[in-house]
């Protein structure tokens, strides 16, 4: 452990005073606030930042426990510049559930985080797609993690593959050997890196359950990550193999409907995600879990469009871009 005293940094933070009614009506400042780490700490100079919807809707008062005033964001990736001895100048990246929304979080120049959260930055990799790895990969992972992770030979079928979530479940899925089935919602193909071909179901031109059937013999599908919630459930359900596994991280209605019989005499279990309540180094853990797939080229970074990346001035354009459903990563660069 360092024993040299921990620095100080004036940092540049992005800042929310209070709840806002909608993404219109953010009125993010930036402010200067004093930063020093404690032991198990490091501190960080962060190089990028991406913006995510958990953000935004903490942001518009639809997580009651988002503390306020609080520097936003979740995912980052930087340097370290002062820490336990062997960590000082190591590039890194990381997530967490409880930074940006119940602790200041990584819309910032400089971060604060526990040693044991930050994870190897890739060296092929851009600091901006380093720093947008974070929420949709952790989501991903941790969903197969408690589901099981699919093996060479396993059928997963996603709902909403072309998500950012579901781009990464669909990575993971194939890096792993499995033969992945997407489900979108009009015509379109699958948008994302794969390691393997993807067939994709229009679920506004064909009933979903019926055609995961035909094209897995009859047997159905061993995982199924369900991006979207509600709106597939019942699909999701039928679409199951015995002893299949629906892994849920999103909602629109809360309630839904399904027939109990069906699932005990199908062995199904269901698997419920929620990566904010996951804290910084149970994330890093997961990140960790990535790390080979990342280093083979298995695992790909969303691809950062210049005009989805902002400087911290304009925080309030990425937060609103984000809010209107853009498809692209939105990155911040202090």
């Amino acid at each position: 452990m360092s024993t040299a005293e921990a620095k100080t940094v004036e940092a540049r933070c992005v800042r929310l005073a209070s709840k806002a009614e909608s993404a219109a009506a953010l009125a993010p400042v930036e402010e200067r606030l004093t930063l020093t780490r404690g032991p198990n700490d490091v501190l960080i100079e962060v190089k990028a930042a991406a913006v995510n919807p958990s953000d935004v809707k903490a942001a518009t008062g639809l997580m009651p426990y988002a503390v306020f005033p609080r520097t936003p964001g979740r995912d980052y990736a930087g340097v370290v510049i002062d820490g336990p001895a062997e960590t000082v100048g190591r590039e890194v990246f990381g997530s967490s559930g409880d930074l940006g929304i119940r602790r200041d979080g990584t819309h910032a120049s400089h971060l604060v985080v526990e040693a044991d959260a930050v994870v190897e930055k890739p060296k092929t990799v851009s600091w901006e797609e380093t720093a947008g790895i974070g929420v949709p990969f952790v989501t991903a992972m941790e969903g197969f993690r408690r589901a099981g992770v699919p093996r060479s030979g396993e059928t997963v079928l996603v709902m909403g593959v072309n998500g950012k979530v579901g781009q990464a479940a669909v990575q993971i899925a194939t890096w792993q050997g499995a033969r992945v089935i997407g489900v979108v919602r009009k015509a379109e193909a699958y948008e994302g890196h794969s390691s393997a071909p993807v067939e994709v179901i229009d679920a506004s031109a064909i009933d979903v359950a019926t055609r995961v059937r035909e094209l897995t013999g009859g047997k159905g599908a061993d995982i199924v990550f369900n991006t979207v919630g509600d709106p597939y459930f019942q699909a999701a359900h039928k679409s199951l193999a015995l002893r299949g596994r629906q892994i849920l991280i999103a909602a629109i209605d809360r309630i839904v409907q399904f027939n109990i019989l069906e699932f005990y005499r199908g062995q199904h279990t269901y698997v419920g995600i929620d990566t904010l309540g996951l804290p910084s180094a149970a994330t890093g853990a997961v990140l960790r879990d990535l790390g080979p797939g990342l280093a083979s080229g298995h695992l790909k970074p969303f691809p950062i469009k210049a005009s989805a990346v902002y400087p911290l001035e304009r925080a309030k354009e990425a937060y609103v871009a984000v809010a209107g459903s853009s498809r692209d990563r939105v990155i911040l660069k202090p």
